[in-house]
């Protein structure tokens, strides 16, 4: 069992693991190997709904796509959906098991540490090889004890693990050395080798600092992965650096007539992804906007997903988005509500239980007659159904606590099967959905853009252009990664390269 898997860990936070793992499931796959990827522990507000309804990090979704396996809760058995600055929700095994704080958390990992390793040896005899994902950093000396995320998973199953680093950052061998330096000896001797990420110039000016490193400590440099202008992988958590293509603050449609998409950054936003097939479309000019910022004139604003509805409704009213939204539908503007968005719009909010913070209820903006009651359980499902808007097919999938009621909802914006979702106003400017992932469909983007203004709509097929991302990151490791040692690594010796 041991022999089939490896672990990639991080000197820091966004160094590239997800990354590698991604691609080292689609490398394996092509040749054959039947591979799964696997997190124990992730810290994110973006995720996915999996084949046996539960939930997992978007990242692990990701994963899974390119072993071509659809996501299962196996693969990230402890997610953690931070709701405050210093608590979350914790999903273990896909449900939600409640909210701790950070303290109440570390007391319950010996708990979540025997879902782990159940998840883990399920996967494990079910495919030949397992990639784990680490979290963060195996050296945050305040989180060793009892750690489940990095070096206490790797020791548990006692499987080698690679080190990759971030030379974009700057800084490249002290993280590696340092790190190294912080970890126990068992735990510096299952290091099997370093990998170096998002190297860009000249790769003889580096060599002499990888001599130096393999000299320093012993271990061998595995690769040195490239910078990859523009590419595109789902986040695991982290917002764009930049707020989008951006566009002119002025009230004309710039020369190029294309659709003007805001959205605004609140502190507990949730699957931002929702917006990637807008940020990649040729003829949207998508904006998010960061707090502090002034949010610009737009054709279409989107109130995006949240795990804290009503602190954020309360971020945005506090920062000028209440006013700055009713100037926008004055004018026209159209407004679409997704999730926790959607719930904004109705009239009133109640969190009775505190599931999401304090609890109690707070005054939606108005502009839909309904109702949201939050209650315990959440509602985890992938749909399929069709648009009220111009009857386009939609795809997507649910995951929200809130059970929303009211005379808005006869005006459904997608009938699905069995049910309707979401609501439309009267005037037609507004719509509201629970359907997060909606944009991924092509009949159904083209169809809510010639609503927002846009005369021809033309949507690129976003499924296509992921797979070809995946494509290209798997080519471009496999051209600069030692993929020999990583198979004798997970005792994949099929060409006997590995005596």
């Amino acid at each position: 069992m041991t022999a089939r898997t490896l672990m990639v860990q991080g000197t820091t936070s966004d160094a590239g693991k997800s990354t590698l793992v991604t691609a080292l499931c689609r490398l394996l796959a092509r040749r054959g190997v039947k591979v799964a990827p696997f997190k124990p522990q992730n810290m994110a507000l973006n995720s996915a709904v999996t084949e046996d309804g539960g939930e997992i990090g978007r990242a692990q979704a990701v994963q899974a796509r390119a072993a071509g396996l659809p996501p299962h809760t196996d693969m990230n058995p402890v997610l953690l959906k931070p709701n405050t600055d210093t608590g979350a929700q914790v999903i273990v095994q896909g449900k939600a098991i409640g909210n701790l704080n950070a303290r109440e958390y570390h007391d319950y990992k010996r708990i979540v540490r025997r879902a782990v390793l159940e998840s883990y040896e399920r996967l494990a005899a079910r495919f030949e090889a397992v990639v784990v994902e680490g979290a963060g950093s195996p050296a945050e000396i305040n989180l060793r004890e009892g750690d489940i995320a990095n070096m206490g998973f790797a020791e548990a199953v006692d499987c080698p693990v690679i080190l990759i680093a971030d030379i974009d950052r700057g800084g490249v061998f002290a993280h590696l050395v340092g790190t190294l330096a912080l970890l126990s000896e068992s735990e510096r001797a299952r290091v099997a080798g370093f990998v170096i990420n998002r190297f860009r110039g000249d790769i003889a000016l580096l060599q002499s600092g990888l001599d130096w490193l393999e000299r320093e400590t012993g271990k061998p440099v595995l690769g040195v992965l490239p910078y990859l202008h523009g590419l595109h992988l789902e986040a695991e958590d982290a917002l764009p650096s930049s707020g989008g293509r951006g566009f002119t603050s002025g009230e004309i449609r710039n020369e190029n007539e294309k659709l003007r998409v805001v959205v605004p950054v609140t502190p507990r936003i949730s699957n931002h992804t929702d917006f990637d097939p807008l940020r990649l479309h040729p003829q949207v000019e998508f904006h998010f906007v960061y707090p502090g910022e002034t949010p610009p004139p737009a054709d279409l604003v989107i109130l995006p997903g949240s795990k804290s509805v009503r602190a954020d409704l309360a971020f945005l009213r506090a920062n000028g988005w209440e006013a700055y939204l009713l100037r926008h539908l004055r004018y026209g503007g159209k407004l679409i509500g997704i999730c926790g968005g959607f719930q904004m719009l109705g009239r009133e909010i109640h969190d009775s239980a505190g599931l999401e913070g304090k609890a109690g209820t707070s005054s939606g903006f108005g502009w839909l007659d309904m109702v949201t009651v939050l209650e315990p359980e959440k509602q985890l499902r992938n749909v399929r159904g069709r648009l009220v808007l111009d009857d386009a097919p939609v795809t997507g999938y649910e995951i929200h606590a809130g059970v929303t009621e009211g005379p808005a909802l006869v005006l459904p914006f997608a009938r699905l099967k069995g049910r309707d979702d979401g609501a439309c106003s009267a005037d037609g400017q507004i719509m509201g959905t629970y359907l997060h992932g909606l944009f991924e469909s092509t009949a159904a983007t083209d169809a809510i853009l010639r609503w927002a203004g846009l005369t021809e709509p033309e949507t690129p097929d976003y499924a296509a252009i992921r797979e070809a991302e995946i494509d290209r990151l798997a080519d471009a490791v496999a051209a600069h990664l030692d993929i020999t040692a990583i198979e004798c690594l997970l005792g994949l010796d099929r060409r006997g390269a590995c005596a």
